[in-house]
């Protein structure tokens, strides 16, 4: 059985990437021996990383009482991180909004984001990878043109989440599907659309040969 967290961080209905993410789940649910997880962080209590975490982390090692709240801030990050470790794939759906990621999955990051859980420094201060027996699925959509060497600097939500899957937490990078150019080209939008999602049922059927 292979344990696979979908994460979905797009509110919109008619949102692409939430398009993306109904389509790969739906496929998802034709494979064979798997452990299907959705984490929507629009719909979770995600309250913001910042001092009130650094300060709630600080009284739980110290055994001293918490307050509510921050006693719900940890109780996400845990949440979150639980979610990740028992996850062997873990699979993004998101949107490029304002050339980054959303508000809330950049949250969901912030609480997962932590030296000894994914990554740690060696006695040398080189960095080492911890979650290296894990596999990311990438899922977004945008509705410009990101891909073309002159515009992809600008794009922030890949490879954000590239940089801290791959190469912060070593996880490998098992399939990247890019829905983009469909507001750019309105009137090649539907035919945009169509391939890209038959890219993700292609993307989601991989998961039957997935060893893990």
């Amino acid at each position: 059985m292979k344990n696979v967290l979908v994460i979905k961080a797009n509110n919109r209905p008619d949102g692409i990437s939430t398009k993306m993410f109904e389509t790969y789940i739906e496929e998802a649910k034709k494979v064979e021996d798997i452990n299907l997880k959705i984490y929507d962080v629009f719909e979770e209590d995600m309250p913001y990383f910042g001092q009130q975490l650094f300060d709630a982390l600080a009284k739980q090692s110290e055994g001293k009482a918490l307050t509510e709240s921050e006693a719900r801030l940890l109780a996400a990050k845990k949440k979150a991180m639980d979610l990740v470790t028992e996850a062997e794939i873990i699979v993004l759906a998101f949107p490029l909004w304002n050339l980054t990621i959303p508000a809330p999955l950049h949250t969901f990051i912030d609480y997962i984001y932590q030296a000894g859980f994914m990554f740690k420094y060696n006695e040398q201060g080189q960095l080492v990878q911890l979650l290296t027996d894990k596999k990311f699925v990438i899922l977004n959509a945008r509705g410009g043109y990101y891909s073309s060497p002159e515009a992809q600097p600008m794009e922030m939500s890949v490879n954000y989440i590239k940089n801290v899957l791959g190469n912060i937490a070593g996880m490998e990078l098992l399939d990247e599907v890019i829905i983009e150019g469909h507001n750019a080209e309105p009137n090649r939008a539907n035919e945009i659309i169509e391939e890209g999602l038959k890219r993700v049922k292609g993307s989601a059927q991989k998961l039957a040969a997935v060893t893990v």
